[in-house]
């Protein structure tokens, strides 16, 4: 995996996003040690971003590197003109490995082109968001105890929503039962239902969440995406479709765990927060020790 990026979360075989789980481990009874002290990481976020960017420098800084970047491209040469392609050639010049985030898709494949350092996707449009996946597949195995034959419900915007694409990708390495609720307009888009067919698993549609309660092992909440519709409109009239209260999981199973990857609008009412149910803040802090994993074995110092 050494100078190996991560772009699509099919980069990476099913054996190394397994490798990367166990090293997370290792690094969550570890977190703090100095292995990237000698090391430069840059993050260049031209998207707003909460828990991924810091996360990531949250992961580095506890591994003594230094992160270098920006998480604003309007404070950058590029609100003077500069192109993607100068961006990433200087920047690779001054880093030994690339965290980008972009709201056009394919930016991160074409940085992986140019690029003669690695370049890791910290999601790029409606595309993929290969990280969220891997710290996602780490929060599953955690509370289930195994990735194998789980019954997994997908709630929210499953035609934008990258995090969902990359999550489905992955997961049709584990026999993987997909419950799938959406408004008709959200729908998962049929190239990434293909993954569901080609490797002959079963998946189901909905449009109400209720039925999908008690057959769920996960819940995967997300969030109705305001920035991904250009008709202000169609977003207004489907913004609160699904909403999620405390009563609604009383019943569920033991094991039963509510992901979300956030941020939160009116999804999942705060009173969950309140449930053992409730994995969401753990998930997030995941994050940090996944991350870890995955630039250290692409520095090739873990």
């Amino acid at each position: 995996m050494k100078n190996k990026s991560l772009v699509s979360i099919n980069d990476y075989t099913k054996d190394e996003q397994l490798r990367i789980l166990d090293l997370a481990e290792k690094f969550e009874k570890k977190p703090v040690q100095t292995i990237l002290k000698d090391h430069v990481i840059a993050s260049l976020f031209f998207e707003p971003s909460t828990r991924t960017r810091l996360s990531f420098e949250s992961a580095v800084n506890r591994l003594g590197g230094k992160i270098v970047g920006f998480s604003e491209a309007s404070n950058t040469s590029i609100k003077k003109g500069e192109s993607l392609r100068d961006t990433i050639l200087t920047v690779a010049n001054y880093s030994d490995l690339i965290i980008m985030r972009n709201p056009i898709e394919g930016s991160a494949r074409f940085a992986s082109e140019l690029s003669h350092v690695p370049i890791i996707n910290a999601g790029d449009g409606a595309n993929q968001h290969p990280t969220q996946t891997l710290l996602d597949l780490y929060s599953i195995k955690k509370t289930q105890g195994t990735l194998d034959n789980l019954h997994i419900a997908m709630v929210g915007d499953l035609k934008y929503g990258r995090t969902i694409h990359s999550l489905v990708i992955a997961l049709c390495n584990f026999n993987t039962t997909f419950h799938l609720v959406s408004p008709v307009e959200l729908k998962l888009p049929s190239s990434v239902k293909m993954h569901i067919k080609e490797n002959k698993l079963a998946y189901h549609q909905y449009t109400e969440m209720d039925e999908v309660l008690p057959k769920a092992d996960i819940l995967y909440m997300t969030r109705i995406q305001q920035e991904r519709f250009s008709d202000p409109l169609e977003y207004e009239r489907i913004k609160n479709v699904y909403n999620l209260h405390h009563d609604m999981i009383l019943n569920t199973k033991d094991n039963f765990r509510v992901l979300h990857p956030l941020p939160r609008v009116s999804e999942i009412n705060i009173n969950v927060d309140k449930s053992p149910k409730a994995y969401y803040f753990e998930q997030a802090l995941n994050g940090v020790f996944v991350r870890q994993a995955l630039i250290t074995s692409i520095l090739g110092i873990a």
